[in-house]
């Protein structure tokens, strides 16, 4: 406990709130200041809040309010360049992040799993959890929904934690004992500002680490084989097959090599999920896993029965003989390929589109053109990727349509084998994110056949 030491909190977001009653639980004196209005959803945990003597103001940070802080929780959404930060600055205040809170308030600073990358984190970060979950008490939390401080005070074993690029950019204690980079694409680069420092703000978890942690990276990506020779932790390869420190696939088999020691884990038919950026995602899960402690055989229990998240790669209906895969979580083409890349010798249809993030559309024609019957284009990008569609060599079964219903429409009267929702697209142009796209075509699907 602290002797009413004051703790600022910047933004009314979900990290934010956490944040918030976690301090208040630790006795700290609670300050929340927000530039714009309390969000609709957070008026309930606003009002409790306030009722427990946290200090709340909106509509702007005023310095009266601020100064006097011991520390100061940002949410990952305010932008580096926001005046706040200028303002604590001169106001001596430190700022930190919230998995830096957690971390520091958790008393035990190996308990700590970071996931983070480009595509993979939300499925990783889950399978890690359901696989610890067989011993250990170990919480999905972070980027994937809930927030390590709601943690804190239960003590878990492990904190298996997606992190983001703006979690990370802010962290300043934050170490993982064991961190995962699944794969490196360009995102994000209008936040960040460039490439670089999109990676550099990823490369923070694992160059903040010691000789006794552990990072594991992706053995296929050039830019992060290279990264491993910076890495201060024993580094681990996935989808690699090396002389130790690697899990790989030979035969349709996930193997493992640690310590010097091969162990069949999985046959890939054993597995609920399909394609390989999925195989990638659970060779992660293996290693950290079995690096946490889990033995082998509870391992591949568990893996057995894990199934992907809503919205990544999601086989969801079967209806006259077609099958529908809800992969709405694919907001960039690298995610979306990974998805494409999973059929073969099958007539499948394509729905994408959306709010373009104007990256190049080489690779996703090339994995539409090996794999794909015809595409449904929908949203602010079809005319883009139509173009780019037909100067990639796609240049049929290629049709626009204005609403996901409407495509939906259209998929069921081509006769497909499957129709793979992966837009390779933000959502925003129609939806208020990826999770309403996924459920608005979900229901559409499910409703068109439910009088059958």
């Amino acid at each position: 406990m602290v002797d009413q030491a004051k703790a600022l909190i910047l933004g009314c977001s979900i990290s934010g709130i956490s944040a918030a009653k976690l301090l208040l639980n630790l006795g700290y004196n609670v300050y929340i200041s927000d530039y714009g209005k309390c969000p609709d959803k957070f008026v309930k945990d606003v009002d409790e809040l306030a009722s427990k003597g946290v200090q709340l103001e909106f509509g702007g940070h005023t310095e009266e309010f601020l100064k006097g802080a011991a520390f100061a929780v940002t949410s990952p959404s305010i932008p580096n360049d926001a005046k706040i930060y200028t303002i604590l600055k001169e106001l001596g205040i430190e700022v930190i992040s919230e998995p830096d809170l957690a971390y520091r308030e958790s008393g035990s600073k190996d308990a700590f799993i970071g996931i983070t990358g480009t595509n993979g984190k939300t499925t990783t970060t889950a399978a890690v959890s359901h696989l610890l979950s067989a011993r250990f008490k170990a919480p999905a939390c972070g980027n994937i929904g809930c927030p390590p401080t709601a943690f804190v005070l239960d003590k878990p074993d492990w904190f298996v934690t997606e992190i983001s690029s703006f979690q990370l950019e802010k962290s300043k204690l934050f170490r993982a004992h064991i961190a995962c980079w699944t794969n490196f694409t360009p995102d994000h680069i209008t936040w960040h500002g460039s490439l670089e420092n999109y990676f550099n703000a990823k490369a923070k978890m694992f160059l903040n680490q010691t000789s006794k942690d552990f990072a594991i990276l992706n053995g296929q990506d050039k830019k992060l084989t290279e990264f491993g020779n910076l890495c201060p932790g024993q580094v681990f390869f996935f989808d690699k097959e090396l002389e130790n420190n690697c899990a790989f696939i030979k035969n349709n088999i996930i193997y493992t090599k640690i310590n010097n020691i091969t162990e069949k884990i999985i046959e890939l038919s054993e597995c609920n999920l399909s394609g390989h950026h999925n195989y990638q995602n659970l060779m992660c899960a293996i290693l950290i896993s079995k690096l946490a402690g889990l033995p082998t055989e509870l391992v591949r229990e568990r893996l057995k029965t894990f199934k992907a998240p809503e919205h990544r790669m999601e086989r969801f209906a079967q209806f006259d003989g077609i099958t529908f895969y809800n992969d709405s979580k694919a907001t960039n083409p690298e995610s979306a390929i990974a998805a494409i890349d999973a059929f073969n010798d099958q007539k499948v249809v394509l729905i994408a589109g959306g709010r373009d993030k104007l990256t190049s559309l080489n690779e996703f024609c090339s994995s539409v053109k090996n794999h794909i019957n015809s595409v449904i284009l929908i949203g602010e990008a079809t005319e883009r990727f139509e173009s780019e569609l037909r100067k990639n060599g796609f240049d049929k079964n290629i049709y626009k349509e204005n609403s996901l219903q409407s495509a939906v429409d259209k998929s069921i009267e081509l006769k497909p084998q499957s129709v793979l929702l992966s837009p390779a697209c933000a959502s925003f142009d129609m939806f208020s994110g990826y999770e309403e796209r996924g459920k608005v075509f979900k229901d559409y699907v499910i409703s068109k056949f439910s009088n059958k």
